[in-house]
């Protein structure tokens, strides 16, 4: 009588077992870099505007400074993409942006003057344009497709309690140091991010599936090839997206830095604390509805993810022109956490599904950021001649309004939208 064999687990020491072992590690230090990284990128950003005003410029030029840093990202995001789908040293990308930014920073503080500011705005653009498809796609890489939407959950989520505490660190610092202090904090979290990232096993990363090369099984594909960038303009609910987004971005972008200077400079709050408890609101709700976009994202889909991101800002723009007092903060910026922080979720992950086999996935993480910086880099320009030529409040009510575009496109093309966002549809059945 035959005897049925039993399999055994893993021996100890065995590839299988080692495998696991850096994944498990990957995936931890990837968290840490997601929480280091949030202030190396953003923690001056939201304190520049009111850095500037108080050293005699006015809305109309920050906006424009701020558009100019805009531009500069947003034309290098795609080729940023293109290129992290063929390195295979993610990691240096990383570390040597981040470093860049850190040292971009530093040139506001030493000088004011606007060609200085500009060039520190392109510089830190073009950074950032590549850090953000380097962490999707590392992480697409040690997860895979099937592990990658609640990866990428947990990394949006520390990303956001990174910001939280980056901002409250940084009111705090410019509140008992001064402004300076604040560039000080970010270099020290750049820092912090630099060794997480080198922390990262480059044995846990699979570089094929981390540019979308996955088999049936969700195993890197060998055979696979990557094909050509008509891809992504075949692909309708792409285009859909991408417009959405521009829309949103459009109205969104300029909201956070003019609503802090419209309550500075009435003089209702301090430079420092106000910007930073902006910051600090909007993040920590970003934590949480990360959090919620994950398990929504498994059970429900993208599309409606999607759907409230989009109706959070028109009335944000209205919440925003209503009441420019301090305790405006909360539900304005809470509204903001509500919409990016379902974004920052739904985004990245309908995008690798959307793409997954084509070897373009963060080509295509670049091109949806390219057609979001549309948008986000033309705000603050707009936003800021708004508010010098007809007020802060109508430059809150337009700015919101942009975003009736996203819902009307969101909706307008639910049909198609809906099978697209499921969250397990494959690319085909997406375009069909």
């Amino acid at each position: 009588m035959a005897t049925a064999a039993v399999s055994s687990p893993p021996a100890k020491g065995s590839p299988d077992r080692g495998q696991d072992a850096d994944r498990r590690r990957a995936t931890r230090w990837l968290q840490a870099l997601n929480f280091f990284m949030a202030d190396m990128q953003a923690g001056i950003g939201p304190f520049l505007g009111v850095f500037l005003q108080q050293r005699g410029w006015q809305t109309g030029p920050i906006g424009s400074v701020m558009t100019l840093g805009g531009v500069a990202g947003m034309v290098m995001t795609v080729p940023a993409g293109a290129f992290i789908d063929h390195t295979d040293k993610k990691r240096w990308v990383v570390v040597i942006t981040g470093i860049c930014t850190v040292l971009a920073s530093f040139l506001i503080l030493w000088s004011q003057a606007g060609i200085v500011v500009g060039i520190s705005q392109v510089a830190t653009a073009i950074a950032g344009a590549a850090i953000g498809p380097a962490v999707t796609g590392m992480t697409l890489g040690v997860v895979r497709q099937k592990g990658f939407n609640a990866q990428n959950g947990r990394n949006q989520a520390w990303n956001h309690a990174g910001n939280v505490v980056g901002a409250g660190l940084s009111g705090y610092l410019g509140w008992k140091f001064g402004m300076p202090a604040i560039f000080f904090l970010a270099a020290a979290f750049g820092v912090l991010a630099i060794i997480s990232v080198l922390s990262i096993p480059e044995r846990a990363i699979d570089h094929r599936a981390a540019r979308g090369l996955e088999d049936e099984d969700g195993d890197a594909d060998e055979g696979g090839q990557a094909e050509g960038f008509k891809a992504l303009l075949a692909n309708k609910p792409m285009l859909v997206l991408a417009a959405a987004l521009a829309c949103f971005h459009l109205g969104n972008g300029a909201m956070l830095p003019l609503y802090g200077l419209a309550v500075v400079g009435a003089g209702k709050g301090d430079a420092a604390m106000f910007t930073a408890t902006t910051v600090v609101v909007a993040q920590a709700v970003m934590i949480v509805a990360s959090l919620i976009a994950m398990k929504v994202a498994a059970g429900r889909g993208y599309w409606l993810v999607l759907l409230i991101s989009f109706a959070a800002l028109p009335l944000r723009g209205f919440l925003a022109g209503t009441f420019i007092e301090h305790w405006g903060v909360w539900p304005v910026q809470a509204l903001d956490g509500i919409g990016a922080g379902l974004q920052s979720v739904a985004v990245p992950g309908l995008v690798a599904c959307l793409l997954n086999g084509t070897g373009r996935v963060n080509v295509g993480q670049g091109a949806v950021m390219t057609i979001q910086g549309v948008g986000a880099s033309l705000s603050p320009a707009i936003g800021g001649w708004l508010a010098q030529e007809l007020g802060y409040q109508t430059a809150f009510y337009i700015l919101g309004g942009f975003a009736v575009a996203s819902l009307a496109l969101w909706i307008g093309f639910a049909g198609t939208l809906r099978p697209a966002c499921a969250g397990g549809a494959k690319p085909e059945e997406a375009m069909a």
